[in-house]
């Protein structure tokens, strides 16, 4: 038998993303898998241990577009004429 991770809603702030692994059904709404503001799931979500924190993002962020996207060499050789 495999131990079953509980988790409560108060592991996380308000507004943390976690993802929920899997279909949570309540009398209002499905809620499909996917990632979600810790303060919009139901507490039957976490009693079921359907949520997990995200993994914490390492490196650049993606809200920073590289500045040119065309090749080095291309980018600074001059076109020649023939």
């Amino acid at each position: 038998m495999a131990i079953e991770r509980s988790r409560s809603r108060m592991m996380f702030r308000q507004e943390e993303m976690v993802e929920l692994k899997q279909q949570c059904f309540t009398i209002s709404r499905i809620f499909e898998p996917g990632k979600y503001l810790a303060g919009e799931l139901p507490d039957e979500a976490y009693d079921m241990g359907l949520v997990e924190a995200l993994p914490s993002v390492k490196g650049k962020s993606e809200e920073h577009p590289p500045e040119n996207d065309a090749p080095a060499d291309e980018a600074e050789a001059p076109a020649e004429d023939a």
